[in-house]
């Protein structure tokens, strides 16, 4: 396996490539040289159509799709050196008491299953390739917080997926990463943080600098950076990275603050109280993707 993965003539796999994060990605990597699958629940109709471009129409949450989405990976390209499971969705605030299991479920099903889908659909085929795959975590993986379980906790079993897929990778010449972002400034985040009167309070807990937001584009920029040097995680904005390595040290005197602090116990009360009036979901869900 080569300490560099040459994206020229390469082909990726990107998963919720359509928007945000992963559209940004699939320009990088096609202006580096790379093929791309572009994978995406809804594939919009001004979504960038090129011979190195295959559009697919699938959901992550389908085990059986994402195989078929390889399959015609390699039927179109010849190969597949590299996956990038960037696919998400982040539900509206709510306790853990209050939380409709419907939109818990759908969450995981998405944020976690769909990582471990496209995973295990890609290892034979990166793994014969000597590639590389990104598995997108979040900052959110290893903070402590209230009011978004479901979107932690499913980030947090990606960074676990992450860490056991590096080590049995580097077993058999291939190589995974993993990547930490904090708040990425896109237009679901926007609209969670800015306009929800909720969002905006639980987005006001973030201290400075640690609420920085990252330009959807720089966080694409990093993906790809990562690919081509195999890094086994990537974490942005900067600012997160002393936190990261002293999470340890740092989550028990949070922890220990936030169970303390007014402003939390009166947001988590309001939490609650608006979940008296609140319909119950349907079992089908279908949440925004960032």
């Amino acid at each position: 396996m080569k300490r560099q993965l040459a994206l020229t003539g390469a082909v990726a796999l990107v998963t919720g490539g359509a928007r945000g994060i992963g559209a940004a990605t699939v320009q990088k990597l096609l202006a580096a040289g790379a093929s791309v699958a572009v994978v995406d629940r809804d594939i919009p109709a001004d979504a960038i159509k090129c011979d190195r471009v295959l559009l697919l129409a699938a959901d992550v949450t389908d085990s059986a799709a994402m195989v078929a989405c390889v399959a015609r990976t390699v039927e179109k390209f010849g190969a597949l050196d590299i996956v990038i499971a960037n696919a998400g969705i982040t539900p509206p605030p709510a306790t853990i008491r209050t939380v409709d299991k419907n939109i818990f479920d759908a969450v995981m099903a998405v944020n976690f299953g769909g990582v471990l889908n496209i995973v295990r659909a890609s290892a034979d085929e990166v793994v014969a390739r000597g590639g590389h795959i990104v598995l997108v975590s979040s900052c959110a993986a290893f903070t402590p917080g209230m009011g978004g379980a479901p979107y932690m906790v499913s980030k947090a079993a990606v960074e676990q997926l992450g860490r056991a897929l590096s080590i049995e990778f580097a077993a058999v010449g291939a190589s995974a990463g993993l990547a930490y972002f904090g708040v990425v400034d896109t237009d679901l985040a926007r609209g969670t943080l800015d306009n929800d009167p909720v969002g905006r309070r639980i987005g006001e807990l973030l201290p400075w600098p640690l609420n920085r937001r990252l330009p959807a584009d720089r966080a694409a920029e990093l993906l790809v950076r990562s690919v081509r040097t195999r890094r086994a995680r990537t974490i942005a904005p900067a600012v997160w990275a002393p936190y990261f390595w002293l999470r340890g040290i740092l989550n028990p005197v949070l922890e220990w603050k936030l169970t303390r602090d007014r402003t939390v116990t009166e947001l988590i009360r309001d939490l609650e109280k608006s979940a008296e009036h609140r319909p119950p979901t349907s079992r089908s869900v279908k949440l925004p993707r960032p």
